[in-house]
C-alpha cells in the first residue's frame, strides 16, 4: 500500500502537502468523476489545515450538503499515515458508523474515486456483542428459548470447541441479528454487569476477537462517542488491570455531531450497581475456606443489599417521557446506604487478615476487593446529592442504580482536551447564538479554533414548512393523528415521523394500529429490528414509513424515500433527575435548558430532509405551542433556513410530485 496519495517531500511541511493535494481533490480529481466543485466544502479543508499544523481543537460548524465527512476523512487518513497511528472517527451512535461504512458510504467513495486503498475498521460498543454466557442462559430459560436456540446453533464451530483457536472469523455483531427487536437483543447482548475477566469463554467471544482485529488498523478506528469516553474513563484501571485499554494509541480525533460528546462523557462516568450482580460476586468468597466472622458478615451485607434495593424502589418515581425513575433521598433509604457501607468497610477490614492466610484465590480476591471499593466510591458520592444526579432503571432482572457526576468538564479537559492532538468537533449545530464558548465551557475545552459555514441548498424552494393550527398538544391528540394521516397520504408515504421519547412514539403506534385509515400504510418502527437494517428497508421502499426517536440526528437518506419529516411535538427534555439537576444549576432554566436542547434537536431534525440539490418536502410541526407561547414561536422561526416561511395550515401547502 503506498504510503501517501501525494508525492511526499520530507524537506517541506506535511500538513501543507496535505492540504495542496486536498485542493487538487476537490478541484480537479472529483469533479472528473461527477462530484460539484463546493466553495463551502473547499472552505472547510483550509480551516482544518490550522487544526492539524497546530494540533489544535477545532469547532468545524457546516450546514447539511457541505461534504464535511470527506473533508474530515482526508486529513485524518494522510495525518494516520505520517504519524504512524490510526485516527479514531467517533460519532454519535451505532447507525451513524453503519452509514459512514456502508458499501454507497462516504468512506467507499474516497477508495473508489481517489483510487486509495482505505484500512477502516470499527471499534463497536460491548453492548453490540452477543454474550454466550447470556446467551447460554436465555436458550434454556427464556420465552423465546427455541429463538435463542437457533442463535446458539449457528455460532461459528471454533466458539465451543476444546481445541486451540487456528482460525476464527469474526461474529456476534448486533447487525447479524437484525431480526431480533432490542428487548430480545438485550436478553443476549453484553451488559455493563458482565464479568468478563473471570469468563471462560472470553478468548472465543466475539467481542474480543473484533477488539484484536480493530486494533490492528493502519488508518481509521471508527467507534461511537460512548466508546470512546468509555476508553478514556477505563484507560488508566485497565492498565493497572495489565489490560490493553480500548482504544490503541492515536494520532486524531474526530467527534462527528460533536455537540452530543457532552452527554456521552457523563454516560460513561455512571456508576451502576445491582444487587444480584453484588451477591454474586460476594457469594464467591464463601466458595473458599474463610473465617466464620467473615462468612457472617458476607450474609449480612446481602441482606442490606437486597433491603437497600428493595427501598430504592420504594423511594423512586416513573417520569413521563423517560425509563429514568427519580429517587426521593427519604431518611430511611439513606441510614440504609450507610449502614451497608458500614458492613461494607468491616468486610473491608476483614479482607485484609483473610489475605494475610492465603486460603482464597488471589485472583477472585482482588475482583471482590475491586468490586467492593468501586460501590463505597459511587454510594459515597450518592450521599452528597448535590454532586451527582442518580436515577434507577426498571430490568427484567431487577432494578439499577444509577449514580452520575452532574459535571464531567475537568475530566474531559484534564484526559481529553490537553493532549497535543488534532481534534475535529463536526457538526451542522455547534454554535449557540452564533457563539462557541458554551459547548467549550461544557466540555473543558480552554483554547479552540472555529468556523461556520452555512449549507449550499436552496432551502426556499426545496422545503416547505407548515405548523397546523389544528394540531394541538396532547390533549388534542386525535387531531394529531388527522393532521399526521393528511400529511402522510400527500406524499403517499416516504416519511420520517420523529417522537420526543419511545412513549410518545408507542401511543402514537397503539392509536394507528387500530385507526382504519392508517391500515395498509407500510410503518415501521425503532427496535422493532436492528437500526441499520431499520434504515436500509426504509430507503428501499419509498412509500414506508419510519417511526423514530432517536434519529433526530445523523439519519441520511436522499432522494424519493424521505420527502415528509413529521414533527410529532417539540422535543424538550424530559423532566427526568439528569435535565431536572441541569435546570437546578442554571439561573434561567427555560432559557438555558430546556429551549437550548430542544432548537438544537429540531435543527437536527428538521435536517433529515434536504439531504441533495435535488431534494424537496414537507417538514411538519404538531405542536400548538408554537402558535401560543410568544418565545417558542420567535426562536422556532430562528432556526428556520433562511427565506423558508411556514405555513398555518396542510391546505396551503404546495403540492409535492411523489
Amino acid at each position: 500500500m503506498q504510503r501517501y496519495p501525494f508525492a511526499y517531500e520530507p524537506k517541506q511541511s506535511f500538513v501543507q502537502q496535505v492540504s495542496d493535494w486536498v485542493a487538487d481533490v476537490f478541484y480537479e480529481i472529483l469533479p472528473e468523476s461527477g462530484f460539484e466543485v463546493r466553495d463551502e466544502q473547499i472552505y472547510m479543508a483550509f480551516q482544518l489545515e490550522r487544526a492539524y499544523a497546530d494540533k489544535q481543537t477545532i469547532f468545524a460548524e457546516a450546514g447539511v450538503g457541505t461534504g464535511k465527512t470527506l473533508v474530515y476523512l482526508l486529513y485524518a487518513i494522510c495525518y494516520a499515515r505520517y504519524t504512524r497511528k490510526p485516527a479514531i472517527i467517533a460519532c454519535a451512535d451505532e447507525s451513524l458508523i453503519e452509514q459512514l461504512v456502508k458499501p454507497e458510504g462516504d468512506v467507499a467513495k474516497l477508495a473508489r474515486h481517489l483510487g486509495l486503498t482505505i484500512d477502516a475498521r470499527l471499534g463497536k460498543s460491548p453492548d453490540q456483542y452477543l454474550c454466550l454466557n447470556k446467551l447460554e442462559a436465555s436458550r434454556i430459560q427464556e420465552d423465546d428459548s427455541d429463538l435463542f436456540q437457533d442463535i446458539y446453533a449457528e455460532l461459528p464451530g471454533f466458539v465451543n470447541l476444546p481445541e486451540a483457536l487456528q482460525s476464527f472469523y469474526p461474529y456476534g455483531d448486533r447487525r447479524q441479528y437484525a431480526h431480533l427487536n432490542d428487548e430480545q437483543w438485550s436478553k443476549v447482548s453484553w451488559d455493563s454487569f458482565q464479568d468478563c475477566l473471570v469468563c471462560d469463554k472470553r478468548h472465543r467471544c466475539g467481542q474480543t476477537l473484533s477488539r484484536d482485529h480493530y486494533r490492528k488498523s493502519a488508518d481509521l478506528i471508527i467507534c461511537s462517542h460512548d466508546f470512546y469516553m468509555e476508553h478514556v474513563w477505563t484507560y488508566e484501571a485497565r492498565k493497572r488491570e495489565g489490560q490493553l485499554p480500548l482504544l490503541p494509541e492515536h494520532s486524531s480525533v474526530v467527534f462527528d455531531e460533536g455537540h452530543l460528546l457532552e452527554a456521552a462523557a457523563q454516560k460513561a462516568l455512571t456508576y451502576k450497581l445491582k444487587h444480584d450482580v453484588f451477591e454474586s460476586i460476594m457469594t464467591r468468597l464463601l466458595q473458599g475456606e474463610i473465617r466464620e466472622k467473615l462468612a457472617v458478615l458476607i450474609e449480612e451485607v446481602i441482606e442490606q443489599s437486597d433491603l437497600l434495593f428493595l427501598l430504592l424502589e420504594r423511594h423512586s418515581r416513573s417520569v413521563p417521557g423517560s425509563n429514568r425513575k427519580e429517587i426521593h433521598h427519604h431518611e430511611e433509604l439513606l441510614h440504609a446506604v450507610l449502614r451497608f457501607k458500614a458492613i461494607l468497610a468491616s468486610i473491608e477490614e476483614e479482607l485484609v487478615f483473610e489475605s494475610g492466610l492465603h486460603t482464597l484465590d488471589e485472583y477472585q480476591l482482588r475482583i471482590v476487593e475491586e468490586h467492593i471499593e468501586m460501590i463505597q466510591l459511587a454510594l459515597g458520592i450518592f450521599m452528597q446529592s448535590s454532586q451527582v444526579v442518580s436515577w434507577v432503571l426498571e430490568e427484567a432482572d431487577g432494578i439499577m442504580l444509577v449514580i452520575m457526576p452532574r459535571k464531567v468538564k475537568e475530566l474531559l479537559s484534564e484526559r481529553v482536551f490537553s493532549q497535543r492532538m488534532p481534534i475535529v468537533f463536526s457538526s451542522a449545530t455547534l454554535a449557540v447564538h452564533g457563539s462557541f464558548d458554551y459547548i467549550a465551557d461544557n466540555l473543558g475545552i480552554l483554547s479552540y479554533l472555529s468556523f461556520s459555514v452555512a449549507s449550499p441548498y436552496d432551502y426556499a424552494n426545496q422545503m416547505q414548512v407548515v405548523v397546523p393550527h389544528q394540531a394541538s398538544a396532547d390533549h388534542d391528540f386525535a387531531g394529531k393523528m388527522d393532521a399526521a394521516l393528511r400529511l402522510l397520504r400527500a406524499t403517499e408515504g416516504s416519511a420520517l415521523l420523529l417522537f420526543p421519547s419511545r412513549e410518545e412514539m408507542l401511543r402514537f403506534r397503539q392509536a394507528a394500529a387500530i385507526h382504519p385509515a392508517y391500515a395498509g400504510m407500510r410503518m415501521e418502527y425503532e427496535g422493532d429490528r436492528e437500526i441499520s437494517h431499520l434504515i436500509s428497508s426504509f430507503q428501499n421502499d419509498v412509500q414506508s414509513i419510519l417511526c423514530a426517536y432517536t434519529l433526530w440526528e445523523g439519519l441520511d437518506v436522499p432522494g424519493p424515500a424521505l420527502m415528509n419529516v413529521i414533527i410529532w411535538s417539540l422535543p424538550f427534555p424530559p423532566n427526568d433527575p439528569v435535565f431536572s439537576a441541569m435546570r437546578q444549576d442554571a439561573e434561567h432554566p427555560f432559557e438555558q435548558v430546556d429551549l437550548p436542547y430542544m432548537l438544537l434537536r429540531l435543527r437536527q431534525g428538521m435536517g433529515r430532509l434536504i439531504r441533495s440539490k435535488d431534494d424537496s418536502g414537507i417538514v411538519a410541526i404538531l405542536d400548538s405551542r408554537v402558535h401560543t407561547h410568544d418565545t417558542i414561536r420567535s426562536k422556532v422561526k430562528e432556526v428556520l433556513p433562511a427565506d423558508v416561511v411556514w405555513k398555518q395550515s396542510i391546505e396551503e401547502l404546495d403540492p409535492i410530485v411523489t
